[in-house]
């Protein structure tokens, strides 16, 4: 149980972290695009829209990949899992 509790607010921290952070760098990226497309308007505003869309879209598959990656090798309570196993080879020893 002192695992789970452990692991659930570990959890909690990392999804509030998460949070802060996304919201931060939307704010960063949004003040960031404004500047860069209030500075390049003169030019091309059609071309400046674009450019960061596709800047923002290779950084959107970029952290797709590498969340997907995180999903494969997350392990959920590794050493409760651990135990469990030396427990029920244990056992059937004792009962075989």
């Amino acid at each position: 149980m002192l695992e789970a509790q452990e692991e659930r607010e570990r959890l909690l921290h990392a999804i509030l972290l998460a949070l802060g952070v996304a919201v931060f760098s939307f704010l960063a990226g949004a003040a960031l695009t404004v500047a860069l497309v209030v500075l390049l308007w003169h030019l091309s505003p059609v071309a400046a829209l674009l450019g960061l869309a596709a800047v923002y879209a290779g950084l959107a598959a970029f952290l797709y990949r590498r969340f997907a990656v995180l999903q494969r090798h997350w392990k959920t309570f590794p050493a409760t899992l651990d135990q469990l196993g030396k427990d029920r080879a244990w056992l059937e020893t004792i009962l075989h």
